[in-house]
Parts: C-alpha cells; structure tokens; sequence
C-alpha cells in the first residue's frame, strides 16, 4: 500500500516530502525508502580508516567524525535516510555517568544502581551539555539537503538494564527482579531515563532532524503485562517530551523499534509511534496485522542474509518488499543491525533491489524470486 503513488505535488526536494517522510506517515512514495540500523559502522573500510585510535564515545562527540561517518553509508549505498552516528549510552555518559564501551564486551557501568539511593544520585543531562550534538545535525542538514537525517535515542527500558546489570546482559535477570521488587526505584529511574531521552531527542529534532527512533532494543525480555504495566507510560513519556504535535511542535515521524518484540507489536505502536520497527522474526503481513491500520513498518530483513549468497539475499529482499505492501507503509530495513562482516556490495546490492521493485509496481515479486 505504502508503493502505490508519487508525491502529490512537484515542487523543490526536500527532507519533510521525502519517501522515508512519507511512507512513515503512511502516505504515497514512489518507491520503498530504505536505511539500515548500523549503516555507519565497522562494515565500512572508510569507517574504520576514520575510526581508527579514537574511543566510540570519543568520536560520537566530535562533530567532525559524527557528521563525516554519518555521512559515509549515504554515499556509498544510495540509502534514502541517514542515521546520526551516536551511541545508546551517550546521553548518560555526558550527563556524568562513568560508563566505558569496552570492545568485546559493550558498555560497562562503573557504579550499577541498586536502590533508590543510586536511582536519585544519577546526574541529568543538561541541554547546555549537547553543543557537539546540535553542531553535528546542523552540518548534516545542510550536507544531506533532501535526503533525510533520523535522530535516535535509546529508550528508558534498554537504559536502565545498562544500569542495573552494569553491562550487557543476556537474561536481563537483575533487571527483572529489581523493576519488579523496588516499584519506587523502578518507577524513578524510568521517569528520570525518559526525561533524557526527550532532552536528547529534542536536541537533535530543534537542530533539524527529520525523523527519530526511539530504540528499545532489550524489551522483548518482556511479558506484555509487565512492558504495558511498567515500560510503556514512560516510552510514551519520550515520546510526549517532544511536544505538543498538535501545536506543530516537533513534528517529526516516531519510529520505535525493539528486538524480540513481536508479543509487543501493538504496544509498541501505542507509546507513540507513527513506525512500529520489527525484528526479523515476524513477517511483515502478519506484523500488519498484529498492529492495526494506524500504523507504517519497518524492517525487516535478517542482518545474517547479508552474509549469504546473492540469489538468497534476493528472495528474502522480495519477499519482504511484497510482504511489506499489507502496511499502510513501508520503510525497508533489517531486523536489527548490520553485522560486522557483512559485505558493503551486498547492502548496496540490497538497496538497489529494493529501489528497482517497489519502483517497478510489481506485484509479482514472490513468484518470481
């Protein structure tokens, strides 16, 4: 559905009629816009050359690399948006967290929170702190011209199992055990993450941005009685620290996108979103399903079909592209991020396929994949 149509007026290219715009919104493109979560990062040569001898949050605060790397996937791929080259943590390592990205392992908590004590001796983050940040979009703005700059920030949720576990986690086992045994600390920390991420968002959004993502990776750890009952108010909470949309204020797309959600497709959708993000896991028709009329898609190829040979990568890129008509839009992506050894020719090769099909108005794409 997100296919059927061009712009409705001819007019100068900008960010706001863009496809990604446009298809997030759920109105007519002439092609399904494209990006990848990862886009930027060490699948590139040239973001390795650039990376090289300087620390991940070092360079996620220097204007000059965050808009040089940003800027890289948009050249070489021919991607319809570009994503801020950022870091989840970052908002709280300029509030004053110590937090070290450490390589192998992921970011690590110097002091994890476990009680309401931690909680309240967190430090906030200041707008006045993020010069860096409304430099680097504004000169990504004016580089990128009408293709548009997602901004994103990591969801309250994602953050406090940082926090809680002092590092990357698999069973999120802590996590659980203190949101469910402290409600005060729980319900403190959450609201305190959420105003972050506003302030982080609204940076990026006041600077230019013509999009953002609110990224909930870890949530699928989550029943749906606990994301609802103790997650969702406060990614709604983001969302709502925009602004009045109403009022015009900050009105850009919200897409929101966890791993392992598909039990929580339509609360996901129901934190504020205009683009539900899905993981690889659930196809597209029945993710359709699953959150109703109201809402665009994104994703949602699996990152490991890169790594295999052309004629796989093919099929899954057409069955998605088709399987992605039954939303009332559609933004092409992975399920997650691009993985370190995939080829930079076959994400090229991806958004070209994509471009090509959902351009040709084929509705034969399966049969012939």
């Amino acid at each position: 559905m997100g296919t059927a149509a061009g712009p409705d007026t001819a007019s100068t290219p900008s960010p706001a009629d863009s496809a990604l715009v446009r298809a997030a919104l759920g109105r007519p493109v002439d092609r399904t816009p494209v990006w990848f979560m990862r886009q930027a990062g060490r699948s590139l040569p040239e973001y390795r050359a650039l990376r090289a001898g300087t620390a991940m949050l070092q360079a996620c605060q220097d204007p000059d690399l965050v808009t040089e790397i940003t800027l890289q996937p948009v050249r070489r791929h021919g991607v319809d948006a570009a994503i801020l080259f950022s870091d989840i943590v970052l908002p709280l390592v300029v509030a004053g967290v110590d937090i070290e990205i450490k390589a192998g392992i992921g970011p690590v908590v110097a002091q994890p929170v476990r009680s309401v004590a931690d909680v309240d001796a967190l430090p906030d983050l200041e707008p006045e702190a993020l010069g860096f940040l409304t430099t680097a979009v504004g000169r990504l703005v004016g580089e990128l011209g009408a293709t548009p700059l997602i901004g994103f920030a990591g969801a309250p949720f994602t953050l406090a199992t940082y926090l809680i576990e002092g590092g990357p986690s698999k069973e999120h086992a802590r996590t659980k055990a203190f949101m469910l045994s402290e409600p005060e600390a729980w319900q403190r920390l959450l609201a305190k993450l959420a105003v972050s991420a506003s302030v982080f968002l609204r940076a990026q959004v006041d600077a230019g941005a013509s999009a953002v993502q609110l990224f909930d990776s870890w949530a699928g750890v989550l029943s749906a009685a606990d994301y609802a009952a103790r997650v969702l108010p406060h990614s709604r909470a983001v969302f709502d620290g925009l602004g009045d949309r109403a009022a015009g204020e900050r009105d850009v797309p919200r897409i929101h996108f966890g791993v392992g959600t598909g039990e929580l497709l339509p609360l996901i959708g129901d934190a504020g979103a205009d683009v539900v993000g899905v993981d690889w896991r659930v196809p597209l028709d029945e993710a359709a399903r699953r959150v109703g009329p109201g809402y665009s898609l994104q994703g949602n190829l699996d990152p490991a079909v890169l790594l295999a040979d052309r004629a796989t990568l093919d099929a899954e890129v057409r069955r998605i592209v088709q399987q992605g008509r039954a939303a009332r839009g559609h933004i092409f992506n992975l399920g997650h991020g691009v993985l370190p050894d995939t080829d930079p020719g076959a994400i090229t090769h991806a958004v070209e396929l994509v471009h090509e099909l959902s351009g040709s108005g084929d509705t034969e794409l399966t049969a012939r994949a």
